[in-house]
């Protein structure tokens, strides 16, 4: 064998054939009619719920949590609030988020044949005079979303209102050509990607410009938040977009889209004021605590999209962070939930970024 290049990286090979897949899986996915593939997306999301107890147990014991809060504070949608009490409804939501997270990456898979126009026309906004306050005013902002949803065409949308670009962190995907993929489909409608390493210094650096930023927010990622009330317990939230805002004095808002029907969402934004009063620190915690609420109230319209509800959110209600017996057991008769005395970080594969 002969050659002067470096030796290729173990695995390397098979993960550049499987990224080649995954690109030509987008471009047919694409290109079909969309009606039929999100017909398939429901099925092996049905499937998917049954194939996965431990993955249904955390969101089942998270969206618990989610509805009795709800109900508490005398709001949300009729089947979450009886979810609060009724276990029959409550596997009904947990069944329909495992759907609704198919329709995500489906939509992923289908954001490269999306334009503008496309997106204005799907998106429904139920706040226009936050977004005209918040998102039209030409200045920068920091736009706070969730694992909740639709993202890929909200960030087109976000990003077309504001006027300039808009910068959000993302992991690094190890196939070199996913991660190209990713950084031209979101590119051309107006988003930069970040690497997550080098994530802080590079987005006060894009708020400074005059740019906004986009940051995911409802999972605690890297183990560093700080314990927030949400839905009546402490939830560990990153303070990452507090620290963005306070430091720059940038507005923040929380921004997130719902599917309402067929190829339609309906798009909402909360502003968020900044604290003046306190130190640097109680001003972060409170700003935090603030847009914890505001996730409250994106929730409140439609708790099953809540795809973030598979990972641990809360310390008390980590599925399996003890012993593994009964996990399954667990998932299915509603059980199944282990307090951690430590913390248990999620992995995920997710991009942790608006677009």
């Amino acid at each position: 064998m002969t050659g002067g290049g470096e030796p290729a990286a173990p695995g390397q090979g098979s993960r550049t054939l499987r990224g080649t897949l995954l690109l030509a899986a987008t471009r047919l996915v694409a290109a079909l009619p969309e009606a039929p593939l999100v017909a398939a997306a429901e099925s092996i999301g049905e499937l998917w719920y049954r194939l996965a107890p431990t993955r249904a147990a955390q969101a089942r014991a998270n969206l618990r949590r989610v509805c009795e809060g709800l109900d508490a504070q005398g709001r949300g949608t009729r089947l979450a609030r009886r979810a609060a009490t009724d276990p029959d409804a409550l596997e009904l939501l947990v069944r329909r988020c495992f759907r609704h997270t198919v329709r995500y990456y489906l939509e992923v898979a289908r954001i490269g044949s999306v334009d503008l126009q496309q997106a204005l026309d799907r998106v429904v906004v139920e706040t226009p005079d936050t977004v005209r306050e918040t998102l039209h005013s030409g200045r920068p902002v920091v736009v706070v979303g969730m694992h909740f949803g639709g993202i890929e065409l909200p960030a087109i949308v976000v990003a077309h209102l504001v006027g300039h670009r808009v910068s959000g962190p993302m992991e690094t995907v190890a196939d070199p050509a996913i991660q190209r993929w990713f950084e031209t489909t979101r590119g051309r409608v107006g988003v930069t990607i970040v690497p997550v390493q080098n994530a802080r210094r590079t987005l006060l650096a894009a708020l400074r410009r005059g740019e906004s930023v986009g940051l995911v927010n409802d999972r605690d990622i890297s183990g560093s938040g700080i314990p927030v009330p949400f839905f009546g317990s402490p939830a560990p939230m990153s303070p990452g977009p507090a620290l963005l805002a306070l430091e720059t004095g940038t507005p923040v808002c929380v921004a997130a889209a719902r599917r309402i029907s067929a190829g339609r969402y309906a798009g909402k934004v909360i502003a968020v004021p900044l604290p003046v009063e306190g130190t640097r620190r109680e001003r972060m915690v409170v700003l935090t605590a603030a847009i914890a609420a505001a996730y409250e109230t994106i929730l409140a319209d439609a708790p099953e999209q809540w795809w973030g509800a598979f990972h641990p959110i809360w310390p008390d209600l980590v599925v399996g962070a003890g012993s593994g017996d009964g996990v399954e057991h667990g998932a299915r008769t509603g059980g199944g939930v282990r307090t951690g005395t430590g913390r248990t970080p999620p992995a995920s594969h997710e991009p942790e970024t608006i677009p």
